[in-house]
């Protein structure tokens, strides 16, 4: 079950802010995480440890917050492990297709203004909420 934590929702979401806007500060990049984990990818770029340190956080980071809390944060999925697989590559495909990922095109191409993101992003929300509906209330799953 989801559980509503708006306030925890919105410190994550200024972090996340933070760190876009102090990676466009100090290095005139975007934090889209798909631009950066295909930089770390052999061939390697000459940008390749910024690259890799902002992936590290982006893991340790949660993993020290779950390390620290008195909370056991659990997951479980009743989701076929094809089914995921399947999803990730589709996945991986809208994000060659559609030039970025979420973070890129909803975190800092909204905030550059950018046609292009506003657009994606569109695109994204729509079809989330379209497949929700037709998951839960056609399909009658979850």
């Amino acid at each position: 079950m989801t559980q509503f934590t708006p306030f925890l929702s919105l410190a994550g979401g200024m972090l996340i802010g933070l760190s876009a806007v102090l990676l466009m500060a100090s290095h005139g990049r975007i934090a889209g995480m798909t631009g950066i984990l295909s930089a770390i990818l052999p061939p390697l770029s000459s940008d390749w440890p910024w690259r890799a340190a902002f992936l590290a956080g982006a893991v340790a980071a949660p993993a020290l917050i779950v390390a620290l809390s008195a909370d056991n944060i659990g997951f479980a999925s009743s989701t076929p492990t094809p089914w995921l697989i399947a999803g990730g590559l589709i996945v991986g495909v809208g994000v060659y297709f559609g030039s970025g990922c979420t973070s890129g095109h909803g975190v800092c191409g909204l905030a550059r203004r950018s046609p292009r993101s506003i657009v994606a992003t569109g695109v994204f929300m729509a079809s989330t909420a379209a497949t929700v509906f037709v998951i839960r209330h056609v399909l009658g799953v979850f």
